[in-house]
């Protein structure tokens, strides 16, 4: 289902112009008219979800195959030396729109994406406490 303030539902329908780069039933990818770096597209899902706890998983499912279209294009488009995919949930991860949608974006080395975080050795009777939690949740 639309929702009619959603900038990408409003895309979907046509009611606002983007770089289409593929759709079929489930997916619609394009272009990101803000770009991190030069081939920075999304893969959205046609339905609208605000994120990955809400989407549909039949959805979600369509989400990976697509966005590996769009990488593939990507990798012999523009020889890049990485590609992300990222999926933000709520405002602390980075989503500021509130469909689901993924972004691919091809690297470069020393680009300037901090992605990455340092490996240090966590607490392991915290992970444990951590992890029981979860797996109460799960169980």
């Amino acid at each position: 289902m639309a929702e009619t303030d959603c900038i990408f539902c409003n895309i979907i329908a046509g009611e606002i112009p983007s770089f289409k780069l593929y759709e079929d039933a489930r997916t619609y990818a394009m272009m990101d008219i803000n770009p991190f770096n030069d081939g920075h597209c999304l893969v959205i899902t046609k339905a609208h979800s605000i994120n990955l706890l809400d989407a549909d998983p039949a959805d979600l499912a369509a989400v990976l195959p697509a966005a590996q279209i769009i990488a593939r294009a990507i990798e012999t488009a523009l020889e890049p030396e990485g590609i992300n995919i990222i999926q933000a949930n709520g405002p602390a991860a980075g989503q500021t729109v509130y469909h689901y949608h993924s972004h691919i974006f091809p690297r470069r080395l020393n680009d300037g994406a901090l992605l990455n975080w340092g490996h240090a050795p966590g607490d392991m009777g915290k992970i444990e406490e951590i992890y029981n939690k979860i797996m109460a949740e799960l169980g």
